[in-house]
């Protein structure tokens, strides 16, 4: 497999992808149309020091989603953060919409370059993008011909804080229909912490290791930080949590139906150590295990 294609700036992504060079070298926003991926490129991994959004209007089929598909009609945002790896594919230019890339860098010295890390969209994966409405495609593409329009400008000492401006309010409104998408799919969100809640109880029954969050996520196909921010959008915990609560009643379980000791049943939930068991379970009962078995509850 030949090594993935690497980019630092604006300026060589788009000259590889025979555009323009940018209006400005950290920013630029382009109708995903106009991309034309070089053959030889198509399949090749892309890594770039760039954020990316793209919002593909119509873009419509079945998409995956955990171990089923989901079929959607309206367009969407997917996201992608600096060094992550892309896999350019040839029908890019099927799509209408726009593409959006900026360096961090562009951020520098605003109090965007430390809260763009609350927006665990950026580590989503492709399979787990926005899907919007009618009227929330409006409002993105309202933002999107904002930008456009600024950057076609003359440029002032104004127009920086500007684009700043206009993309804190995108991805506001990305969080927001995010926390919206959670909501609306509850089905499919709930089918899948079915799946997570079988699994996690399937490993307590049958392994001496604790399950960890990356596993839990590649067994339901779907990315850590999206099922971790879709739980605590439905549950009010993360994926950790969950873990956690239901070690917590395995252990209780086992405290009150067997004669195992403290420490063997630390070791037999995964436990290197009967101390970390024991402050765990204090912490998430206010209780030791011992005095939890003697009080027969």
């Amino acid at each position: 497999m030949e090594s993935p294609l690497t980019y630092t700036s604006i300026s060589a992504l788009l000259r590889r992808l025979d555009l323009p060079a940018p209006l400005h070298p950290l920013i630029a926003l382009v109708p995903t149309g106009n991309i034309r991926v070089k053959p030889e490129d198509i399949g090749r991994g892309v890594i770039t020091s760039l954020y990316k959004i793209s919002f593909k209007i119509d873009f419509k089929g079945k998409i995956p989603y955990g171990r089923g598909t989901y079929d959607f009609e309206e367009g969407g945002l997917s996201f992608t953060g600096p060094h992550q790896l892309s896999l350019p594919t040839s029908d890019v230019a099927d799509y209408e919409g726009y593409t959006l890339f900026f360096h961090p860098d562009f951020l520098r010295g605003y109090p965007l370059a430390k809260t763009i890390q609350q927006y665990g969209y950026f580590s989503y994966a492709v399979s787990e993008a926005l899907y919007l409405s009618d009227k929330e495609k409006k409002v993105i593409f309202s933002i999107f011909d904002a930008m456009l329009l600024e950057l076609d400008n003359n440029m002032d000492h104004f127009s920086h804080d500007v684009m700043i401006s206009q993309l804190d309010l995108l991805l506001n409104y990305s969080n927001r229909f995010y926390n919206r998408q959670f909501l609306t799919r509850k089905t499919l969100h709930n089918d899948l912490i079915c799946q997570m809640n079988t699994y996690i109880s399937a490993i307590l029954d049958t392994s001496s290791h604790l399950p960890t969050v990356q596993q839990v996520a590649d067994h339901l196909q779907v990315s850590p930080r999206y099922l971790s921010d879709m739980l605590k959008s439905l549950t009010g915990m993360g994926t950790q949590q969950h873990i956690h609560h239901q070690l917590i009643e395995k252990a209780k379980e086992i405290l009150t139906t067997t004669d195992a000791t403290i420490a063997e049943i630390a070791y037999q939930l995964g436990f290197e150590h009967p101390q970390s068991f024991n402050k765990l379970f204090r912490q998430k009962t206010n209780t030791s295990p011992l005095a939890y078995r003697k009080s027969g509850y």
